[in-house]
């Protein structure tokens, strides 16, 4: 057979050429190569997509071809698509939908990732070389929507790491958009760009499929619907779009027409990922293929390896300020039932010993009276261990007087559908199931879900407070229920909305995913009040210490262990307010901290407080309780040389003074003398002041003692000494506390005397006498301060005004009063 030599056909370059050959290329494969105002020169340059795209279209042109090849189709008609639907402003659907931001970031990815895909050869292997993986024995298609998680345990299951080549790969991709963002409207925007390409859409569900039909069709797409397109037959029209369930794709992917379907999009991405499915996938592997999922960091490596490239990511938190999506508060409530015995098989509890464990009469009836007491009529969404669980909780949610109604795998497709639309029409306000409402039901007026059976899925949790996210004019934010302890870590079994999202700290009520930029009035009110306190449940340490950092003033200690209370404390001792002063010790006497956080954060205060009033409160009431020998130590220390007590030290010293003076102090007598002399030393000039009003001799008796030297000096301190003993205790403690000796002899005589004084409680009691009681500082004699010095600031501005002459009245007063 003889090798033909002939070189592919090209444009040509002239602009005027390059305009009628994209005319030519339009007509003939359906999607334009210029949009209106492009330079042909720039738009279709040597070497882009587009002129890529038309160089191989006038190929097949010249070769006889009167519609596109499946090649063609697969590398360049999506490309096209996507740049014609993005190339108008704002992009639409058929019915006029316009597309919002993050949809339309989804096909700007997509178009992106095909553009780059246009320097790659194409690599197709003709759907179907792969082997057939077909069971000896095909099960029957499961079409229940009520199915639970056990019948379908295969489908979920995680796929083997793939091994060998894998051809489809580089045309699978996936885009991540939380549950309710309108991951739907964002299909029907890469249905548009397929005008001309065969859509499969697949679904894990049957009632997922009704939902496609209905959505599709009232979006404008109605007509292109048609049944599967097996081997053998003809599609009615190139741009048929079908859906149909992975179960079904499963089994007969082998029998699809080949040449019928060029765009797979594959909804709820992972639950594509049992063997078989994915499987399946990568045999029919032709196909571009479009991932979508909700998943969000949870079974990431899994769902890359069925489509590896990612083409854009909507993070649930970015969703929620945007507006896309409603935000979330949530209500932790402390378990009743210990589920530590239930075991966790294929990523999450068995559902049998889940149900043993949770499904009590007093169990549900508290989980009923707590719905109808916090939420009353609120419509939620209650998840339940099984079947006869969610049954036996729809009977006492109806006992308390709620709208319940329980849903399953048994309920017949016709009163399931009626029981749903009861539900819209507020007739039902309270669904309670197992498995059936995770994925795929849509309803913007449910407010609340309700964790009554735990979770040890990620991917689970996530699906099921989907069903809450959509938005609706009456619904200011969805209500999570977590039956977890409050301070529980991410680390726990059960998965919680914080672990979820992966939040610093809990506060009961709070919005834990952000509120939209710009705030929308809502004629609804929160079913949630943000709670006054707040606790860190990130297991990271340096996390939960930024959060005590930032949140000291909210924080609730009684969730802290004992090296955060101290933690805790110390940093609310420096920075708490004199006016939040009652709050904070409402923390320590309802049993909230531990005495040694109590402690701790006076002493803290004490220290570190930049209010004097505080610090004198605090150091008041450190030693208002048993003190040890070290802590004592240290606030004689911080009292007698610390600069922040320096305005303050006499008051801090009398304070002591009078711990000491009751017995407070946990010392032996010998510690507690040294501290008694030393508190009254350093407040020498104000014993002094005592000593000299009592008895006028004391500062001569104590100038001569500082005045001598040797035998003198010892012959002064014996005199100063017996005057001493000879006074009343307060004004012998004055003398005896400012006396200093210089020799061995008058030391020894100045310490005898101090013992003959009286007990240690005694003397510091005397010496505490002597010193000034703290001035009651009240607000008002403040403001009169205040009011007093503006006064006298106005008075000299207007003496300077008067060139320092006072005012006639002035002149006048003192000769009236003579």
């Amino acid at each position: 057979m003889q090798e033909t030599t002939e070189q592919p056909t090209l444009a040509p370059e002239a602009p005027d050429g390059l305009a009628a050959s994209a005319l030519q290329a339009e007509a003939w494969a359906g999607e334009p190569f210029l949009h209106p105002d492009e330079d042909p020169a720039v738009a279709l340059a040597p070497d882009t997509a587009r002129r890529r795209a038309l160089d191989d279209a006038l190929a097949e042109i010249e070769a006889g071809a009167r519609e596109p090849s499946y090649e063609w189709k697969i590398r360049y008609a999506l490309m096209l698509g996507l740049e014609r639907v993005l190339s108008k402003s704002p992009p639409r659907l058929e019915s006029g939908t316009e597309l919002r931001r993050h949809q339309i970031d989804a096909l700007a990815g997509m178009l992106t990732e095909l553009i780059a895909a246009t320097q790659v050869e194409p690599e197709l292997n003709g759907n179907g070389a792969a082997a057939e993986v077909a069971e000896a024995e095909a099960e029957a298609e499961d079409e229940d929507e009520g199915v639970h998680l056990e019948e379908r345990a295969e489908e979920l299951e995680l796929p083997r790491e793939h091994v060998g080549k894998d051809p489809g790969a580089s045309r699978r991709y996936r885009f991540r958009h939380p549950t309710a963002s309108g991951k739907t409207i964002a299909a029907a925007g890469f249905v548009e760009a397929a005008r001309t390409l065969g859509v499969l859409i697949l679904t894990h569900r049957r009632l997922l499929v009704s939902q496609f039909d209905r959505e599709l069709k009232a979006e404008g797409y109605g007509g292109r619907f048609e049944d599967a397109i097996l081997k053998g037959a003809s599609p009615k029209r190139p741009n048929l779009v079908t859906v149909q369930t992975y179960a079904w794709f499963a089994r007969h992917w082998s029998d699809l027409n080949p040449a019928a379907y060029q765009l797979v999009i594959a909804d709820e991405a992972h639950t594509a990922l049992g063997e078989k499915t994915s499987q399946a996938i990568r045999s029919f592997s032709d196909p571009i293929y479009i991932g979508m999922t909700a998943t969000e960091q949870l079974i990431a490596k899994q769902v890359s390896d069925v489509f590896p490239a990612s083409i854009d990511e909507l993070p649930l938190g970015d969703a929620a300020r945007r507006g896309l999506i409603a935000p979330l508060r949530c209500l932790r409530v402390p378990p009743a039932a210990a589920i530590s015995s239930v075991p966790i098989v294929g990523g999450d509890f068995e559902e049998r010993a889940l149900a043993a464990v949770l499904d009590h009469t007093a169990l549900n009836q508290a989980a009923a009276s707590l719905y109808r007491d916090r939420f009353e009529h609120t419509p939620g969404i209650v998840y339940a261990a099984g079947v006869e669980h969610a049954y036996n909780l729809a009977k006492e949610f109806r006992a308390v007087g709620l709208k319940a109604e329980a849903v399953s795998g048994r309920t017949p497709p016709v009163q399931l559908a009626e029981t749903l639309a009861a539900y819209e029409r507020g007739e039902i306000n309270v669904l309670i199931n197992a498995m059936l409402l995770a994925e795929g039901w849509n309803s913007p007026r449910a407010t609340v879900c309700m964790h009554l059976a735990p979770t040890a899925s990620r991917r689970v949790y996530q699906q099921r407070i989907g069903r809450i996210m959509r938005m609706h004019p009456r619904k200011e934010a969805g209500v999570v229920i977590d039956f977890v302890p409050k301070g529980a870590t991410h680390n726990e079994r059960v998965v919680s909305l914080h672990s979820l999202l992966d939040a610093d700290f809990y506060r009961e009520g709070a919005r834990v995913t952000p509120a939209p930029r710009r705030r929308v009035q809502r004629r609804a009110r929160r079913k949630l009040s943000p709670a006054p306190w707040l606790v860190p449940v990130t297991p990271d340490v340096k996390r939960r210490l930024a959060v005590i950092d930032r949140e000291w003033q909210r924080i609730d200690p009684r969730f802290l262990d004992d090296d955060e209370q101290l933690y805790w404390a110390t940093i609310a001792g420096r920075g708490v307010r004199f006016d939040e002063r009652v709050e904070f010790v409402k923390k320590f006497t309802e049993g909230k901290a531990n005495r040694g956080a109590l402690e701790q954060f006076l002493n803290a205060c004490a220290a570190e407080n930049p209010n004097r009033r505080l610090r004198l409160t605090a150091l008041a009431d450190r030693v208002s309780m048993t003190v040890d020998r070290a802590s004592f130590d240290d606030l004689v220390t911080l009292v007698t040389q610390a600069p922040t007590w320096e305005k303050d030290r006499v008051q801090g010293v009398r304070t002591l003074l009078r711990a000491l003076g009751e017995s407070k102090v946990d010392a032996p007598e010998q510690i507690l003398a040294r501290w008694t002399w030393r508190l009254a030393r350093s407040t020498r000039k104000v014993q002094d002041r005592r000593a000299s009003a009592e008895f006028p001799e004391a500062k001569r008796l104590l100038g001569a003692l500082a005045n001598s030297r040797g035998h003198r000096h010892e012959e002064n301190a014996a005199k100063l000494v017996n005057a001493a003993l000879d006074q009343s205790r307060e004004v012998g403690a004055a003398l005896l506390a400012s006396a200093e000796g210089y020799t061995p002899r008058a030391n020894q005589l100045i310490d005898a005397a101090r013992e003959r004084l009286g007990s240690i409680q005694e003397v510091a009691n005397a010496l505490a006498d002597n010193l000034p009681a703290p001035k009651a500082s009240s607000g008002r004699s403040r403001r009169r301060r205040r009011k007093r010095k503006k006064k006298g600031k106005a008075q000299a501005q207007q003496n300077a005004s008067n060139g320092g002459a006072p005012k006639p009245e002035q002149e006048t007063a003192p000769a009236a009063e003579a």
